[in-house]
């Protein structure tokens, strides 16, 4: 046994760590890097939950913001000869004004909002100069020289509701036509003033679900404004 002189001149053993002492230090760091790896782990994990929901709110608020400028930007009925918002087949469908430079004739825009292969795809028609282009826009499917941008992936459905003022919130068309034709009808009877045509839809609701989601996302948003 190894002794050692203290400074009174006794000499002592020197005392080492016993096998049980050994084994009490190595579980009690063995406990502390268990809850220790837990704990980062759960940071880790926490970190990502909240990376993903950034980033699907940043999605989120891209294509919302997208559809507010597309219904900002939406003519009246009476510039679209027609319906200017609709719902057809899944599908939201507006029509709005193109953006062209100034001193340029002005120009419309056929775009629909809908759901292919779990994302939404905002579809844009290219610039339209008549009625006529307009009507085959309107009525036809997205051609070779539309647009397409993707805007949010996961998407199970996405849903709109139309504020028509004699109605309500609706999804039938049967009431934004009835809305078009009683307006049509008002302005044939003499009054004051060159009163233009009232806009049949003057707001959309917009449900977006996915399978993230717990709830779906709605959304609402003025027409024209």
């Amino acid at each position: 046994m190894r002794r050692t002189a203290r400074c009174d001149g006794v000499v002592s053993p020197a005392r080492g760590f016993t096998l049980i002492e050994l084994l009490v230090a190595i579980a009690i760091m063995a406990v502390v890097a268990i809850l220790s790896w837990r704990g980062l782990d759960e940071i880790v994990r926490g970190r990502e939950t909240i990376t993903r929901s950034m980033a699907e709110e940043r999605v989120f608020a891209q294509m919302f913001d997208q559809m507010r400028i597309d219904l900002r930007e939406a003519v009246s009925d009476d510039e679209a000869g027609g319906i200017a918002i609709s719902l057809d087949g899944g599908a939201l469908q507006i029509v709005r004004a193109f953006a062209v430079p100034p001193g340029a004739a002005p120009r419309l825009q056929v775009v629909r909002y809908r759901v292919s292969g779990g994302q939404v795809v905002r579809y844009g028609s290219p610039p339209l100069a008549n009625f006529g282009e307009l009507r085959r826009a309107s009525r036809g499917g997205e051609g070779d020289n539309w647009s397409a941008l993707p805007m949010m992936r996961g998407v199970d459905l996405i849903s709109a509701r139309l504020f028509v003022p004699k109605t309500g919130w609706t999804s039938n068309m049967e009431d934004v036509r009835s809305q078009v034709n009683g307006d049509n009808d008002s302005l044939k009877v003499p009054q004051l003033g060159n009163a233009p045509l009232p806009r049949a839809v003057t707001g959309v609701q917009v449900s977006v679900s996915s399978r993230s989601l717990e709830q779906p996302v709605i959304r609402v948003f003025l027409v024209g404004e």
